[in-house]
């Protein structure tokens, strides 16, 4: 594991509750009268968003939605690569998204390639009405076409450094916050 040389936080827990607050009004605004909403987590932070957008969608804005994860690691380009596999989470899905409006959550929007992962995924499991996508952190350094539908906080930093969310859900992280890092370059 590299060494950081530099680590700052972005935001605390209070910002990030604002983000996600703000993250479930517009997806509440979007669809107001929806039946069928789901919103699907990224393995494996976009999981905790996930839930917590829900949270807020039921209790601020008494809108019904599903919940489910999705686990894209058997759809990454970049599998062969690893020289250690990375654990498989397994997806669940136990709903019927065929026609229905499915968000994907993930905490960070970087290459686009985890999310292209999780299209491709999430089509095995049926035939949405629409994809949208809500990322706690939109950061430039895009690879694919690929833009957030809902987006918590737009930040662009040198190559050279990281976005790192934590959620206390994610065993280790042991705190709410968003730091900017510096580490050599990798893929996100």
């Amino acid at each position: 594991m590299p060494t950081l040389t530099h680590r700052r936080l972005h935001l605390d827990q209070t910002k990030m509750a604002e983000c996600i607050q703000r993250l479930a009004a517009e997806i509440a605004k979007a669809h107001p009268n929806a039946t069928n909403l789901a919103l699907v987590g990224i393995h494996k932070r976009g999981v905790p968003l996930a839930y917590r957008i829900a949270h807020r969608l039921r209790t601020d804005h008494d809108l019904t939605c599903v919940v489910g994860t999705i686990d894209i690691t058997q759809y990454r380009d970049d599998l062969g690569s690893f020289t250690i596999l990375p654990r498989l989470e397994g997806s669940d899905i136990p709903f019927d998204i065929d026609d229905a409006p499915v968000v994907l959550c993930d905490e960070v929007l970087f290459t686009g390639r985890s999310v292209r992962a999780a299209i491709d995924a999430l089509m095995d499991f049926g035939r949405p009405r629409c994809v949208e996508l809500a990322t706690l952190i939109d950061r430039d350094g895009r690879e694919f076409p690929i833009q957030p539908t809902y987006c918590g906080d737009r930040i662009t930093l040198p190559a050279d450094q990281r976005v790192a969310v934590r959620f206390v859900e994610i065993e280790d992280d042991n705190e709410d916050a968003v730091y900017i890092e510096s580490a050599p370059l990798s893929q996100a």
